[in-house]
């Protein structure tokens, strides 16, 4: 065994499992295998054009030089970024731990409370700095947060104002410029005017719906927004702030103004900057917007012996659900991040929060004093962090420069400086030094801080917050050690067992992929720094570009794109664009087959898109009768096509250069979603099949982890045509010459993440990505051939041969009271999480592998369903008290001195006995979804509610 060879750690299946595995599929070989699955036309006839595969220990040499080439100065840039300190014992036990970092989105709240407690913190945390009634799990940035604020209050305009069109958004010209800029991305094609100005001169004019400002200001300054605010709810005008977390610790809380939705950042909350993400941004709202409210919301609920249990409330309020009635195409969120932010509150608690919000502030005072005496006027009035000096931008610029110090110079006249938690004294005086050097004057250091607040005391905060027991208990590191490693107990994560989730690509992420992400060479970069500093960073994001061009055989990439569903959005906006470009933009029909995922249709929606849906035919693949007849019907107004392919059936549909022509013939685009590529890469690509445009999940096929519901990363590669209308950003120059606006808050959005995809391609190289292309596709077909006489198969090729996922059909055994539910809640007695339940269609359950899972966790996972296939067949329609309605079994059940089940508590617990050496055990019985929805409750409860359970 190559010991040095990337591809044979990642990659399950052993050299001598490989006959045995092609046999029970029936086929003589991997390339036989490929051949019946892959149709011909679109195979591709050259091996990608990559480098050969580094080992893993060359791959950790280079990215530790290239990580040398980011010259990390002192920076105090601001604009919604700021370096934090990470603790420790959250670094370790959280970031580096796969028990956090592997976990799937908590839609089996069993086996996830531990990550659903965890994320109820953070609501909590959120809504009490907020002072706001609800907050979600996260969203995927600061401006994208705004975004959907914005999006929300045109959602919830009274009945009067959406009969008469009202359609005007206000937004303080104090916002950031990157939320700015997103903002009229998104407002472009929602049927919203907006309005940057001055909020000091708003005419609180009834044309307007709703009203953002930045709170404190992007230049610093804190502005009293009581009278704003009010006299916006006179006028029935809706109002929403993005704010600063950590500010909120000392400032007044936006809710008790009485506004409408609250976003901002968690990034300063102990979360690398990263040089632009991951960061979880929050959004705090009214408890009567809930039905509105983008994401997800942790809500409390009962178990079947009424003990309570958390779980994702609301569910058939995800928005891609309602499909093209939906509001937001948001099903993501930045689970990992908002996690971790959370335990920062709780490590931290009120006081410590406290602490490290007064020395920010009163290190900033402190610097104003001290610049003061050198003669330099200071801009803002009251300030929390950030102060706005008067100076000559350009030579104080090359003074800081030389002693590596970063400032945000918004004019020629002046620079901002933003003090972060790690500022020091020592850090305050080197600052103090380049001004002195400006000015020519000597300087006396700082030694003590000031004690001089300039914050008016009508703002300050005089309410409480972080009073559950939660931010109380565990400020030593033993105890937060301790506490965390109980909530990953109740979690069932990749380190425990294969994640099987059809269209989710739980594979590995391996540990040198990660590794990376705590040097803080790259996890203290900010997003807006002087590109030439960021040499490390732009070598990865360009050559990762490159890679990814060449996955997918288009001409260029965009990585700004957060999540899947953001680069949904911008591929459609960039499609948009080139029409524009060509004097037809009057084309805003999108053609969506059925089978799609919801996103699609809710992204189509979100870029001013009519749907036209498309039929299936009865083989699951797309009626191309159907969609030629609607593309012709629509010819003059065709925008595009939405095509997942291979299809969310899990099948390489033959026809598909067919239906691109179609496309291509009525004046459309071809827009592929990316799911599925790890089916693709090495053997065809999206250019092959003839798309235009691609997004792609780096957190599915190129080992991102999904954190347990986030981090996600999205980019989007195009074709030619599209290349000059890729996403720019209003302070860093990214994208084409045409660029369309800004679609992430970062220039190159999560770039901290991109460091995983960027290994994985250069530890696999060539041979070694299409290796695990080619076992995920065998992984799947040994699996449907291993269940072929237990469970039929949805949907097959051709050749009879699924993709690299598939569907089992579950509905026959409602004839004996068997739901799919009950199979996926029996499955964790197995130790296993489900596979995807009801998507794409009700009833099933599809199964996807992956190409790192061995042939053991396969035969494990096979003999789970098998045995659970035959204890189907033992009960009946009238018996409701079995094994599979009462799954899952908790080791209190099975432990306590009574048991009056109709089965024995080896059957409940140990149905297979290679379960008795490696058992997980749920800490819930199975969750009551309604109680939840009619009982919402989404902070942390308080303490005598658990004594009661």
């Amino acid at each position: 065994m190559r010991t040095d060879s990337f591809a044979l750690r990642h990659i399950g299946p052993k050299a001598e499992n490989l006959q045995e595995m092609l046999d029970t599929i029936g086929v003589e070989s991997i390339e036989q295998l490929i051949y019946e699955t892959i149709p011909d036309d679109i195979r591709l006839d050259q091996p990608l054009n990559l480098p050969k595969a580094m080992s893993e220990n060359q791959y950790a040499e280079h990215i530790k030089k290239l990580s040398e080439k980011n010259r990390v100065f002192k920076t105090y840039i601001g604009l919604g970024y700021h370096q934090a300190i990470l603790p420790a014992v959250i670094q370790r036990n959280i970031l580096e731990n796969p028990g956090w970092y592997t976990a799937y989105t908590p839609y089996q709240a069993e086996i996830a409370q531990g990550r659903l407690e965890a994320l109820l913190n953070f609501q909590t945390m959120v809504s009490d700095l907020t002072g706001m009634e609800i907050a979600n799990a996260s969203l995927l940035d600061e401006s994208t947060a705004a975004a959907e604020a914005m999006a929300l209050l045109h959602a919830v305009r009274d009945r009067k104002q959406k009969k008469d069109d009202v359609n005007k958004f206000f937004v303080s010209q104090q916002t950031l410029p990157q939320t700015i800029s997103l903002m009229e991305t998104r407002a472009n094609f929602l049927g919203i005017d907006m309005v940057v100005g001055d909020h000091e001169e708003f005419d609180f004019s009834e044309e307007y719906f709703g009203a953002l400002v930045q709170y404190p200001g992007k230049f610093g300054q804190i502005f009293d927004y009581a009278n704003f605010v009010e006299n916006c709810k006179n006028a029935n005008i809706k109002t929403a702030f993005a704010a600063d977390i950590l500010s909120l610790v000392k400032l007044q809380a936006p809710g008790e103004l009485g506004v409408d939705v609250v976003v901002g950042t968690t990034q300063r909350f102990g979360i690398p900057l990263g040089y632009g993400g991951p960061h979880a941004a929050y959004f705090a709202t009214k408890e009567e917007y809930k039905r509105n409210l983008p994401g997800r919301i942790i809500g409390l609920t009962k178990d079947l012996d009424g003990n309570n249990a958390l779980r994702m409330a609301l569910q058939t309020r995800e928005q891609h659900i309602k499909r093209d009635k939906a509001t937001s195409n948001i099903c993501t969120a930045q689970v990992l991040l908002a996690v971790m932010a959370g335990m920062y509150a709780v490590y931290h608690g009120p006081k410590g929060l406290e602490y490290i919000a007064n020395i920010v502030h009163a290190s900033a005072v402190s610097l104003e004093d001290s610049l003061k005496e050198l003669g330099f006027e200071q801009l803002n009035s009251a300030y929390f962090d950030t102060i706005h000096v008067k100076a000559n931008a350009s030579k104080l610029k090359a003074i800081a420069e030389k002693h590596e110090i970063n400032f945000f110079y918004p004019d020629a006249e002046s620079a901002c400086i933003s003090i972060n938690e790690t500022t020091t004294t020592d850090d305050l005086n080197a600052v103090i030094a380049v001004f002195a050097e400006l000015s020519e004057k000597k300087h006396a250091e700082i030694e003590e801080l000031s004690e001089r607040t300039a914050i008016p005391k009508n703002l300050e905060r005089k309410t409480e917050f972080l009073t559950h027991e939660v931010f109380n208990l565990y400020h030593s590191e033993t105890e937060l050690m301790r506490y965390i490693k109980k909530l990953e107990r109740k979690d069932l994560s990749l380190n425990h067992s294969m994640i099987s989730l059809g269209s989710c690509t739980m594979k590995l992420n391996a540990a040198s992929e990660m590794l990376p992400l705590s040097n803080p060479q790259w996890g203290n970069m900010h997003p807006f720094a002087p590109v030439n500093q960021a040499e490390g960073y732009q070598t990865v994001l360009k050559e990762l570009e490159h890679q990814l061009t060449e996955i997918t055989g288009f001409s260029a990439t965009s990585l700004q794109p957060n999540s899947g569903a953001q680069g949904e959005y911008a591929g459609l906006m960039v499609i948009r664009a080139y029409h524009e470009a060509n004097g037809e933009g009057h084309r805003n029909v999108c053609l969506i087959p059925s089978s799609a995922h919801g996103t699609n249709p809710a992204s189509a929606v979100m870029a001013g898109m009519k749907v036209v849906v498309t039929k299936a035919s009865e083989n699951g693949n797309i009626d191309v009768d159907d969609l030629r007849e609607k593309a012709i019907k629509h010819k003059d107004n065709l925008a595009a096509l939405m095509v997942t392919y291979p299809s969310t059936h899990g099948v390489f549909e033959s026809a598909i250069r067919e239906i691109t022509n179609i496309i291509h013939e009525n004046g459309g685009q071809v827009y592929m979603d990316g799911a599925n590529m790890n089916a693709q890469v090495g053997l065809t690509n999206p250019g092959r099949i003839g798309a235009d445009v691609c997004h792609l999940n780096l957190h599915k096929t190129f080992a991102i982890p999904h954190g347990g519901g986030g981090p996600g990363v999205g980019p989007i590669c195009v074709a030619e045509q599209l290349k000059p209308f890729l996403p720019g950003n209003p302070v860093i120059k990214t994208g084409g010459e045409k660029a369309i606006g800004a679609i992430s808050s970062a220039p190159w959005g999560s770039s901290l993440v991109c460091l995983i995809s960027y290994g994985y391609i250069k530890m696999l190289g060539t041979g070694g990505l299409q290796q695990a292309t080619e076992y995920a596709i065998l992984n799947a077909n040994y699996i449907k051939a291993r269940l072929n006489d237990h469970y039929k198969t949805l949907y097959s090729g051709e050749r009879g041969r699924a993709a690299h996922e598939m569907i089992i059909d579950c509905r026959p055994f409602k004839e004996q009271g068997i739901e799919v539910t009950d199979i996926a809640k029996r499955l964790i007695d197995y130790g296993f999480h489900s596979p995807t339940v009801s998507f794409p269609v009700a009833g099933t359950m599809m199964i996807e592998p992956t190409e790192s899972e061995s042939k053991p966790e396969l035969d494990r996972f096979c003999d789970a369903l098998i045995s659970i296939r035959k204890e189907i067949d033992e009960v009946s329609v009238d018996d409701s008290n079995n094994v599979l309605k009462n799954a899952p079994h908790t080791i209190h059940m099975l432990t306590s001195d009574e048991w009056k089940l109709p089965y024995s508590r080896e059957k409940a617990a140990y149905p297979l006995d290679h379960l008795h050496d490696n058992k997980f055990w749920p800490s819930v019985r199975r969750v009551d979804e309604a109680f939840g929805d009619r009982n919402l409750m989404c902070t942390c409860p308080p303490t005598e509610e658990y004594a009661e359970a």
